[in-house]
């Protein structure tokens, strides 16, 4: 029993044990459960807090997009009243346009039907003088008819036959008339050339302020003593051999007192050798080592002052854009000489006066100046280029670009080729009185006139030659013959034998040209 009572009472313990813990986890759950209630309640609220701010970021969002929207609409919807606007204004001109275009067609439209209107009164009244004039014409052949029959019966000649009579007459006075008014013409046109021609030449001449001394090429050095001369030559002739080899120049030491000759055809050449003997004979210092640079040096100096004297020259007449070419082989003029006259100066003074007489017939300056300063350009060459230095220098301007007009002037200015234009005729009078003009060449007046006497009477000593005229200061002989004792082929052999005959007899620098000239002239007199 005691057991019993143990085992129920252990039971009502542990019973009341369960109960205990039931209600105090029945507790904990409502505790946990308020909790959660509370979180809820707390994530509800934040919840609903959120879903208000999106909702009212929503709005705002929805708002600017809209007044957006409305912006851009309303932009479109003025660019759009706009270009109405302009449509509208285009409209306008257009209509504005048609409607002028619409009167100035119904005002065309008028003057056309008048227009039409009188050309119809006008085809009504030519169709009546059409009438007329055929009537009158059937008249007038009638008439003539009759006439031509008359005419034949009192003349004994038919129409034809009179007609021929008729036209040779005019055509022998026609003809008459014709070479009379040709000759007048011709003399008036020589007359009005020649007193032209002499004005302008003198205008020209007296224009040109040239000078009467030339430059020389000097070819002799002065020396400070006589032993300079056994310094030059050196040792067993070393120095000298030195410098003729390294110039080219033949050193030529004689009894001439305190001087050494320079010799070469070369002038350049010469200028350097007379450039580098003096400078060495002021240095002291003479020995092959010293000739060859101080010739070296001579020769770079020499090259850039023919640069320069090219360029000043050319700066000076007027002359732009030459090839760097022609202006080096115009400064290399400087020391050339005709007839003891400078080439450069010459050529300068070729083409001032070539420039005035440009000007005064109208014709183009600056291209007269250009084709008078290049005209002896070849002179720079002719030393290592065979033929006329006319021609080398022809063929010099055309390789570097000179103008075809220019070209031909060059190279007809001694008349080794036809001019082709008023220019090279301008160019050739130029040269001639730059030649021809006192003071310009060192050769006394009657040795000239005597070697233009010399020229003209080894032409006429030929048989069938009338006349003999020596121009172009001599450079050219032109012979007249008598075309009943000459024929054309004997006239070829002529000019042949005439220059063979100056080859012979005369001394003359340069060429001579020799021109026959034989012509049949017809002359009558009316009385």
């Amino acid at each position: 029993m005691e057991w019993v009572l143990v085992v129920i009472t252990l039971l009502g313990g542990l019973g009341a044990g369960v109960l205990l813990g039931i209600k105090y986890r029945e507790k904990q759950d409502a505790q946990r459960y308020a909790a959660a209630q509370d979180q809820a309640h707390l994530i509800l609220e934040k919840a609903q807090q959120e879903a208000e701010r999106i909702k009212q970021e929503a709005k705002l969002q929805a708002t600017e997009e809209a007044l957006r929207y409305k912006r851009e609409l309303e932009k479109e919807f003025e660019s759009r009243n706009q270009k109405l606007v302009e449509q509208e204004k285009r409209l306008t001109e257009q209509e504005k346009r048609l409607a002028d275009r619409e009167a100035s067609l119904e005002r065309r439209t008028e003057q056309v039907e008048r227009r039409e209107r009188e050309l119809g009164r006008r085809e009504e009244r030519i169709r009546k003088l059409e009438n007329t004039l055929q009537e009158k014409e059937s008249e007038y052949e009638q008439l003539i008819e009759a006439q031509k029959k008359e005419l034949e019966r009192i003349a004994q000649l038919t129409a034809e036959e009179a007609r021929e009579i008729v036209l040779k007459k005019a055509e022998e006075e026609a003809r008459e008339e014709t070479a009379r008014v040709l000759m007048r013409v011709e003399t008036e046109a020589k007359e009005e050339a020649k007193r032209r021609a002499v004005e302008i030449l003198s205008l020209a001449i007296s224009r040109c302020a040239a000078e009467f001394v030339t430059e020389k090429t000097v070819s002799v050095v002065p020396l400070p003593s006589e032993e300079m001369k056994g310094r030059i030559i050196g040792r067993e002739g070393r120095n000298i051999r030195a410098l003729e080899a390294a110039t080219g120049v033949d050193l030529i030491i004689d009894d001439t007192p305190e001087a050494v000759v320079l010799s070469a055809f070369n002038p350049l050449r010469r200028e350097v050798a007379r450039i580098a003997l003096e400078r060495l004979i002021s240095d002291g210092r003479i020995h092959p080592a010293r000739i060859e640079e101080m010739v070296r040096k001579v020769e770079e100096e020499l090259e850039t002052t023919i640069k320069e004297v090219g360029e000043r020259a050319a700066f000076d007449v007027g002359v732009y854009g030459l090839a760097p070419e022609l202006l080096r082989l115009l400064g290399k003029l400087k020391y050339r000489t005709s007839y003891a006259q400078n080439v450069l100066q010459h050529s300068i003074e070729v083409a001032f006066i070539a420039g005035v007489m440009a000007g005064e017939l109208g014709l183009d300056v600056k291209k007269a100046k250009r084709a008078g300063l290049l005209h002896d350009i070849g002179k720079a060459v002719d030393q290592e280029m065979e033929g006329p230095h006319a021609l080398i220098g022809a063929e010099l301007a055309r390789k570097y670009g000179e103008d075809e007009e220019i070209v031909n002037a060059i190279a007809a200015h001694h008349e080794d080729v036809l001019p082709e234009s008023p220019l090279a005729v301008l160019v050739q009078a130029a040269d001639a009185v730059s030649g021809a003009r006192p003071g310009a060449r060192r050769e006394l007046l009657e040795s000239y006139i005597k070697r233009l006497e010399n020229l003209e009477q080894v032409a006429t000593s030929f048989q069938g030659v009338q006349k003999a005229y020596a121009i172009q200061a001599g450079r050219e002989i032109r012979v007249i013959v008598d075309s009943q004792k000459i024929s054309d082929t004997e006239a070829i052999l002529l000019s042949r034998d005439i220059a063979k005959k100056i080859e012979k007899e005369l001394t003359y620098p340069g060429l001579i040209k020799v021109t026959v000239i034989r012509e049949t002239r017809a002359v009558e007199y009316a009385k």
